[in-house]
């Protein structure tokens, strides 16, 4: 008899993640992972199983329903696993507003509290609600979970989740989320089995990737974060602004400058590395290109990163360690040398053979801060909490 698997899904605002696990003895261990990118056509299912990957072209259309394309990419699946083992799927959501504050088994009263807060995370929600229904569609009996961006943020004081407006506003929920918390509860945790002395501490994570943010863990507890009520919010990330003047806004929508949609475009897929650049939002492409405008972005997103490490290190009261994860903050060396230069007035100081090699401790021995590269995995959290939900619903 084969052993029970889980499949989770990562979506993105254009992208899909999958991973498959096997679930054994109240653990979950990935086995195999694939990535379905909707902005290729025609479609494609990036498949990785063990050493081996394999580029599978899908018939389905990237604008269709995704029904199809889920049926199909379960086909190809089932060349390589046993999909009929499959026993639950876990998913990440992006947005759980004050609605969620952990994962939950998937209802469909729970789906629809999901879906009602779309206009929180337009980008993102309206695809985490497309998956859970074609898989219900598909598999009308396999459990499903939800884990949530927003969740591992819970633990944030009012004071730091509250913008200067006014209070009717907060109450109806304009306030700081924070996002990107399934990577930092994976860092938490790893940090934790790594250096348990320093996650007792004051420590920063940078999770940069496409999207940006950063993390203020005190005790591996969330105490603050870049971004706040969207994932606008922040540092710049590759082709998001980051934190922006609110003057700015209303100066695009004033006389008809822009449309609402054509700002919206602006600011989510057209600033960040792409717009200061003109180039790419690709930092390997910025940092080997000898054009000045890829150095400007590249010294900018440099000095906001550091700028909010200081930011952060004021909420904390102090800073023991830094954590870069994610694409950027795991295989750029010359970006996190850049942001430790402008720290180093907090007396940090990296090892440069450690860091051009992206070894897990990248601080000098003399530093009184410390730094690491630490590798995130969205979904294995999502796995664990899928897991721990369907433990106590069994």
């Amino acid at each position: 008899m084969s052993d029970a698997l889980l499949l989770t899904f990562n979506a993105g605002s254009s992208t899909v993640k999958i991973g498959l696990f096997r679930r054994a003895g109240g653990r979950c261990e990935r086995i195999g992972k694939g990535t379905i990118d909707f902005r290729r056509k025609p479609l494609t299912f990036h498949l990785t199983e063990g050493p081996a990957t394999a580029d599978v072209t899908l018939a389905a259309s990237p604008d269709g329903a995704l029904q199809e394309v889920l049926g199909e990419t379960f086909g190809w699946l089932a060349g390589h696993f046993d999909m009929g083992a499959v026993t639950a799927v876990g998913h990440r959501v992006v947005h759980g507003g004050d609605v969620f504050a952990g994962a939950v088994s998937l209802d469909e009263a729970a789906i629809a509290r999901i879906a009602a807060l779309t206009p929180l995370a337009p980008l993102h929600q309206p695809q985490c609600v497309r998956l859970i229904r074609a898989i219900r569609d598909l598999h009308p009996d396999l459990p499903q979970t939800a884990s949530f961006d927003t969740a591992f943020h819970r633990t944030q004081s009012d004071v730091v989740r509250r913008f200067a407006l006014p209070r009717a506003l907060h109450d109806e929920g304009v306030k700081r989320y924070g996002f990107h918390g399934l990577s930092y509860a994976f860092i938490a945790g790893e940090l934790a089995r790594r250096a348990p002395a320093v996650a007792r501490g004051k420590v920063v994570a940078a999770h940069l990737g496409s999207g940006a943010s950063l993390c203020a863990l005190d005790c591996g507890v969330s105490r603050d974060t870049s971004m706040g009520f969207s994932t606008l919010d922040g540092i710049p990330m590759a082709t998001r602004c980051g934190q922006l003047d609110p003057g700015v806004i209303l100066y695009l929508l004033e006389g008809g400058r822009r449309s609402e949609a054509e700002v919206s475009d602006i600011l989510y897929n057209k600033s960040g590395l792409l717009g200061m650049s003109g180039i790419s939002a690709d930092s390997r492409e910025l940092l080997a290109s000898d054009r000045p405008e890829a150095r400007e972005a590249l010294d900018v997103f440099a000095f906001r990163i550091a700028g909010e490490i200081a930011r952060l290190a004021a909420t904390l009261g102090g800073l023991d360690a830094i954590v870069f994860t994610a694409g950027v903050g795991e295989n750029q060396p010359r970006v996190r040398a850049a942001v430790a230069d402008r720290l180093a007035w907090l007396g940090l100081a990296l090892d440069a053979e450690a860091n051009a090699a992206n070894a897990a401790c990248i601080s000098a021995a003399t530093s009184p801060v410390s730094a690491f590269v630490i590798p995130t995995d969205e979904e294995q959290v999502i796995a664990d909490e899928a897991e721990s939900v369907l433990a106590v619903t069994r």
